[in-house]
């Protein structure tokens, strides 16, 4: 599971180009280098935005309230900028945006789903483009096995270099003033089903990186890469290996381990007090066949803490053990500190499930603290236990989980109809939390759909192909909304309903929550009621969540939109109007 790295591991994959010689033609001022610190406190920079997440802690909250609940509705384009990357490739038609902008004093860096990296100059009220880097990648090679979509979600930033990830399973280092690549190595292999859509996450001197690729029949990870050596320094693997802590969780004679699954494809948290990071961990495969994975399959469906230095598992919790319904766990976990009931200081880590429920565990430990819907619609269970949040009917003695067996999918029940439906009642659109008014804000997706079973056996697991069991069909409308729960009580506070499913995610400020939709409207919402206060229809699909950001002392909120993903190709019927929506690539920013 856990790996430690040699230090005679091969490290130079691909061409490297001396950062050094490049540095030397324009060099970086040292003011503007990121060094551990600053990103230890991004509150000190409230104008910039340099986390994807915005902080460790995940909250995609900013202080800044230039902007807020009074003149909103002033709010209007302050410029644009089309960008590329809509071609297809593999199994797609063409890519889309879900990337968050980085800022840092006035300089934007974005990507496309191709995993370009742009530098934009904000001053001035406009935006110019300032480089491009195309990374080059091979997009039928990748495009083969993106199971989701042409996706890349943003850089980070570290030193003078721009951190990012390719489908093809590439970690580059660009240098920031240049925009020449200054090293590159390979993390993932495409060949064997794994590419990377996820930003990276820098702790220390390190950029951490997850994996996509649960649906071919992957081994998930983690890992990380010394930036300043360019070597791994640990690779912990989300599938226990034989004799390892969990291997006993995979009950079958199949050697279903091997292949199953466990992906990281969100950016996780990081807990400096306790040098721990924080990360969701996806679905097992086969997705829908558990039978032929008997046992929990650990540490798949699970929120792990990890030793940040040394990658080594401190805890884990997981939410739908033996999973037939496809209800990853990789949504990112937020991490707060509010008063419990008795007064003392608990310090949770919240995950919007696809399972359709909200959980808050206790960081330190792992123990489940408290958990609710946040969907409408839940079928595939009666409720979650309130000490354990397991799952009401869970056996831990039954090998094989058949929860609410009238719906479950399985070998004896093989088509049936699940809610939510197998994309989740939340995605990876991310959550924001708002410390002030203790409310934490998910996009949610209000769904149900029809699962096929199809029996897995080993002769049908071959590399970069589907490894499901099954899938899923489309039989009724999807719609959705923004859900506020309050941190403090555990209960839902406010929801906004939305004609279609929130596919893009949450900003929040002290006293507003901005998000899209995949119908092209970018919308404020009132922070405590969530009513609607303004809204502006871009006529491009929204898959990217909103950022916000000053500059020459203006506020300024941006979104990238250009619908991409997985909707169009496998979910888009229970949506017919967004079936007009065409592929775009542009990136909107507004202000007063």
């Amino acid at each position: 599971m856990h790996k430690p790295v040699k230090s005679g591991l091969k490290s130079a994959l691909l061409v490297t180009v001396a950062a050094a010689a490049l540095c030397s033609i324009v060099p970086a001022r040292a003011a503007d280098d990121m060094t551990q610190e600053r990103l230890l406190n991004p509150d000190k920079e409230p104008g910039n935005w340099i986390h994807h997440h915005k902080n460790y802690s995940a909250t995609r909250f900013s202080s800044l309230k230039d902007i807020n609940k009074d003149n909103v509705k002033n709010l209007k384009v302050a410029w644009t900028m089309h960008l590329g990357g809509v071609e297809g490739g593999g199994i797609w038609t063409h890519g889309g945006l879900e990337g968050t902008p980085i800022v840092e004093n006035g300089m934007m860096y974005v990507t496309d789903g191709w995993g370009s990296v742009y530098k934009i100059d904000a001053h001035g009220g406009k935006g110019t483009l300032l480089w491009k880097m195309d990374p080059k990648t091979d997009h039928d090679w990748a495009g083969a096995v993106a199971c989701c979509g042409v996706d890349n979600r943003g850089i980070a930033l570290w030193g003078d270099l721009v951190i990012s990830h390719t489908l093809d399973g590439r970690l580059v280092a660009t240098n920031k003033e240049t925009g020449q690549v200054a090293w590159q190595r390979q993390v993932a292999n495409p060949d064997k089903g794994e590419v990377i859509t996820g930003a990276p996450l820098i702790v220390k001197n390190m950029a951490i990186t997850g994996v996509a690729g649960a649906e071919y029949g992957i081994r998930g990870w983690i890992a990380a890469t010394d930036l300043a050596t360019q070597k791994e320094v640990w690779r912990t693997y989300t599938i226990p290996g034989k004799d390892e802590p969990g291997s006993d969780t995979w009950k079958d004679n199949n050697d279903s381990a091997a292949s199953g699954g466990g992906s990281t494809w969100v950016t996780g948290s990081y807990d400096p007090s306790s040098d721990t990071l924080i990360w969701g961990v996806g679905n097992p495969g086969p997705d829908w066949d558990n039978q032929y994975r008997p046992g929990d399959n650990l540490y798949t469906d699970s929120s792990l803490g990890l030793d940040a230095a040394t990658g080594k598992i401190k805890w884990h919790y997981q939410h739908t053990p033996n999973d037939p319904y496809d209800y990853d766990s990789v949504a990112e976990n937020v991490l707060v500190d509010v008063a419990g009931p008795n007064g003392a200081s608990q310090k949770l880590a919240l995950e919007a499930d696809r399972n359709g429920f909200a959980y808050a565990i206790d960081r330190t430990s792992g123990k489940f603290m408290w958990g609710l819907p946040f969907v409408k619609q839940v079928t595939w269970t009666k409720g979650i236990d309130a000490e354990s949040g397991k799952p009401i009917e869970y056996d831990p003695k039954t090998p094989v989980q058949r929860y609410n067996a009238a719906v479950t999918p399985s070998r004896d029940n093989k088509v049936t109809d699940i809610c939510p439906g197998n994309m989740g009642g939340k995605n990876w659109p991310p959550t924001a939390y708002n410390p002030e008014l203790k409310l934490w804000y998910i996009p949610v997706i209000e769904s149900c759909n029809r699962i096929t079973v199809e029996e897995a056996v080993p002769d049908k697991l071959k590399a970069r192909e589907f490894w499901t069991g099954g899938g899923p069909s489309q039989p009724v409308r999807i719609t959705g909304s923004v859900t506020a729960i309050d941190v403090t009580t555990g209960k839902q506070a406010a929801k906004f309903e939305t004609p279609f499913p929130n596919l893009g995610g949450i900003l929040a400020t002290p006293d507003l929550v901005f998000s899209g939709q995949p119908s092209g409207e970018v919308q404020a919402l009132d922070g405590k009621t969530l009513q609607k206060l303004w809204e502006f229809n871009t006529g491009g699909g929204v898959n990217a969540p909103p950022m916000t950001f000053s500059v020459d002392g203006k506020q300024y909120v941006a979104i990238l939109v250009g619908m991409g993903g997985a909707w169009d190709k496998w979910f888009v019927d229970a949506t017919p109007e967004l079936k007009k929506m065409q592929p775009g690539s542009m990136l909107y920013v507004f202000g007063l």
